[in-house]
Order: C-alpha cells, then sequence, then structure tokens
C-alpha cells in the first residue's frame, strides 16, 4: 500500500511538473543574414545561467497549459550589457511566471552585436515574426504580442518598439515590459552597452538613431516600466525620458519607480518589492490577457 502510494505521488509529481511544454527552436532557417563576427565557442556558466559569446539565436518556448492560455505572447529580452545574457533572473524565471497567467513565453537567445549594431534588432524582429507566423501552432493571438527586456535587454525591446516595419509580417510588439532599461545612448547611458552595440566611436547618427527616447512616436506601442531610485548602474533617467517621450505622443505609458533594488533585481526573491511588482505587471497587463 505504501510503495502504490508513493507512486501515486510520484505519477503526480511528474503531471505536475509537466503541466506546460517547453521547445527550443533555432531562430533563423540556415545562417542568420548578417555574420556578428564572434569566433570563439557560445559558453554557459550553469551556476547563473550567463551565456557569452552568442552567435547562435534560438527562441526557448514556453507555452502554457490549454485551458489557462489567453492567447497572449510576450517575447523575452534577457540583459547583459550586450556582451552576454542572464538567462535566469531574466529570462527563464520571467518565463515560468508568464506561463503561470496562461500566457506564452518566448525567451529569445538574442546574438551578442559585438559592435555591429543591427544584429540584436534582426533577432528581435524575426522573434515577433516567428511567433506571429506561428501564431496558429502556438496558439496565440498574433494582435497580442508583447516584447519585454532587462537593462540591455530593455534597449533591445524598445528598440524594437520604436524601430519596426510592417511589411509582410508587422515585426512592431503591440506592447513593451521594460525593467532598468538602457534607453538612451547619449550621456546618461550605459557605457558598456553603447560600446559593445555600436563601438567605441559612434557617429552622432548613431547615437541619435539609438537613443530610443528621441524615435517615439504615436506608433510607439503602450509600454509598462520597472525601476528603482537607486540604481547606479543604469540611471534612472533612461527610463523617465523614455515615459516622457511616450506621454508627449500620447502613447499609454506607466512608470513604478521603487525606492531601492538596485539594478538588476528582475524576478529575484529577494528584491524587497516584488509581491507589489508582480502585482502591478498582472494588472497592467489583464488588458491583453483577457478572454
Amino acid at each position: 500500500m505504501k510503495k502504490k502510494s508513493c507512486a501515486m505521488l510520484l505519477l503526480l509529481f511528474v503531471c505536475a511538473a509537466n503541466a506546460y511544454s517547453q521547445e527550443v527552436v533555432d531562430l533563423w532557417q540556415g545562417n542568420p543574414p548578417v555574420d556578428n563576427g564572434i569566433t570563439a565557442a557560445e559558453t554557459l556558466n550553469r551556476n547563473s545561467m550567463w551565456y557569452v559569446n552568442v552567435s547562435k539565436p534560438t527562441l526557448t518556448i514556453y507555452s502554457p497549459e490549454a485551458e489557462k492560455n489567453n492567447g497572449t505572447a510576450v517575447v523575452i529580452c534577457p540583459g547583459g550589457g550586450y556582451a552576454g545574457l542572464s538567462f535566469k533572473n531574466e529570462g527563464t524565471d520571467f518565463a515560468e511566471w508568464l506561463i503561470s497567467k496562461g500566457i506564452t513565453a518566448v525567451i529569445l537567445k538574442y546574438r551578442m552585436p559585438n559592435k555591429h549594431k543591427d544584429i540584436p534588432l534582426a533577432d528581435a524582429w524575426e522573434a515577433i515574426r516567428y511567433v506571429r507566423r506561428n501564431a496558429a501552432k502556438l496558439h496565440v493571438d498574433p494582435f497580442k504580442v508583447g516584447i519585454a527586456g532587462f537593462s540591455a535587454g530593455g534597449h533591445l525591446a524598445s528598440t524594437a518598439s520604436t524601430h519596426f516595419c510592417f511589411d509582410g509580417i508587422s515585426t512592431r510588439p503591440d506592447f513593451s515590459i521594460l525593467y532598468y532599461p538602457v534607453i538612451t545612448m547619449e550621456r546618461a547611458t550605459h557605457g558598456g552597452s553603447r560600446s559593445n552595440l555600436l563601438g567605441d566611436n559612434p557617429s552622432p547618427e548613431e547615437i541619435y538613431m539609438f537613443s530610443n527616447e528621441k524615435q517615439v512616436n504615436t506608433n510607439t506601442p503602450p509600454a509598462l516600466l520597472f525601476l528603482s531610485d537607486d540604481d547606479r548602474v543604469v540611471f534612472p533617467q533612461n527610463s523617465i525620458n523614455y515615459y516622457d517621450a511616450l506621454k508627449r505622443n500620447n502613447v499609454p505609458a506607466s512608470m513604478y519607480i521603487f525606492p531601492e533594488g538596485g539594478h538588476g533585481f528582475g524576478m529575484t526573491e529577494n528584491f524587497k518589492y516584488r509581491r507589489e511588482m508582480l502585482s502591478l505587471l498582472e494588472m497592467w497587463l489583464s488588458r491583453w490577457t483577457a478572454k
């Protein structure tokens, strides 16, 4: 009797653990259109889930249980200063929270630019196209596809939100969620992100083009921004300027600045305002997750 009970408990545990499906796919069919020039092997620090030398982009797709699925999808861009990717705190942990709310989560392992400025954006565009192209298979509404980004991933998400095209399958996200994002390439920027993306001596035109607070217009999607007042890595002015630009263009936006938390709090359990942040996030997303 005891053996049978243990077996039943194990079966229930396995079923619970596999309540959602997970799939990893190559982002591009064949080689990406432009090479980033990185020849070193991609590596992953399994303790910190930190990727470096990313040259082969992939999508890790988390699909929620069928009865929970509300048709919304979010492409996730982890941060890492355009030098690496923080894949746990700003990737898998966030994806697991999203699927618990019935949202399909798609983690974009985008290529490091290695001073090739258009490469991350090309990957973000293709990720959005992939979700919309496969909307029926993923049980996703192609008009409820958002993007989320953390730190430098927030710069990529805001770049995708201000630089998009409508030819063929639209690359415009329907909404964006930005955690302590790098926004500007001007004075308040994060120096490492700027150098890794634009090189050591970017032109004024490149600085202007990738300062996303200057690229906002009335077509920019609604945004939610989370940051902390004591962030000394990516200054709050980045988010504030982006929020101001959204408001000048009558784009719906919400911004929450927590009193403390530093940089990179993401989904960490020890973030003091984690419960409040997740409650605000769920409430803000409700306009897209309502069936």
